[in-house]
């Protein structure tokens, strides 16, 4: 490293490169939807690649998923993804979902295997449904040209067998259609690039994007990750030490370890990443900023 590139600020004239996307949770309440849309307004001038919207635990937000996604689809310039899950639906009521969104104009499905209905329950395939991720990729292809995207886990989804294990149903995801992946979110940069550099090794060619979670509130983060088998850096839990009570600085420490991570994560040669917004805007927004993203004009995100 040059004396010059030493002390260059940071983030000095990134090239702007970098694509994001943005995961949004159908709201609940009105006021929660209102917060939605602004964050969504907020975002959509950064041109992200498309934005998803999750579904909850069992199908329980079938239809607010639906609504948000074919609003966001009718309403905006973005390309509008819909999470779409196995659990507690038969083959020929998920393939009348899919329909359903096709016909709304959304042409991405995140394809994902489905959390079980109660907290700390197993999954339990439907007596005439889709038994994994793998088998749902393959029946969306069947019925329609979905651009299709599935999830990876950096440090092995709590129900895998093994880490190899896990590995083999991405690639088996994959292999069924799926374009690319999205990770869980991780904290640290070597846990993504190791899992890289063994799903590389074992012929896995597809885009793995990284997913991002801006850490808003500390101890909900540290339930979510006990659960997603996510390990969350002692250091993390020291620098959110004493601010519960302070969040304009919980606010600046939350930007500051995102930002870090994603300017590792693109120093070593990452130029799409997958923000978990948790339906606000400050904190990703930021982050693109910092990346280089600048706000566009609807006919460029058009374009």
């Amino acid at each position: 490293m040059t004396l010059q590139e030493a002390t260059q600020p940071l983030y000095a004239d990134l090239a702007g490169d970098a694509q994001v996307s943005f995961e949004f949770f159908p709201p609940k309440t009105e006021k929660m939807e209102a917060q939605l849309w602004s964050a969504i307004e907020t975002l959509t001038p950064l041109g992200p690649k498309f934005v998803s919207v999750t579904y909850g635990a069992g199908g329980s937000t079938r239809e607010r998923t639906h609504n948000t996604v074919a609003r966001i689809a009718r309403e905006t310039p973005l390309a509008a993804a819909a999470h779409l899950t196995c659990v507690a639906a038969s083959r020929s009521e998920i393939d009348e979902i899919a329909d359903a969104y096709w016909e709304a104009g959304v042409r991405h499905i995140v394809a994902l295997r489905g959390d079980p209905p109660e907290a700390g329950g197993r999954f339990e395939p439907h007596p005439d449904g889709y038994r994994g991720a793998a088998e749902l990729v393959e029946g969306l292809m069947k019925r329609h040209a979905f651009e299709i995207s599935v999830s990876a886990y950096p440090e092995t989804h709590p129900d895998a067998a093994s880490a190899q294990s896990d590995l083999d149903n991405l690639k088996r995801k994959l292999d069924a259609g799926a374009s690319r992946a999205i990770t869980q979110f991780f904290f640290e940069p070597d846990t993504y690039f190791r899992f890289l550099d063994t799903a590389r090794g074992q012929g896995i060619t597809a885009d793995i994007v990284p997913g991002i979670m801006p850490v808003s509130n500390f101890a909900a983060v540290q339930r979510m990750s006990a659960m997603c088998n996510t390990a969350v850096p002692e250091w993390m839990g020291r620098l959110f030490d004493r601010l519960d009570d302070l969040p304009a600085a919980r606010q600046l420490v939350s930007a500051t370890i995102a930002a870090e991570l994603c300017r590792k994560l693109y120093e070593g040669g990452v130029r799409d990443f997958h923000f978990y917004t948790l339906n606000r805007a400050e904190l990703s927004y930021a982050i693109c900023h910092l990346l280089g993203l600048r706000a566009k004009v609807e006919a460029e995100m058009v374009a």
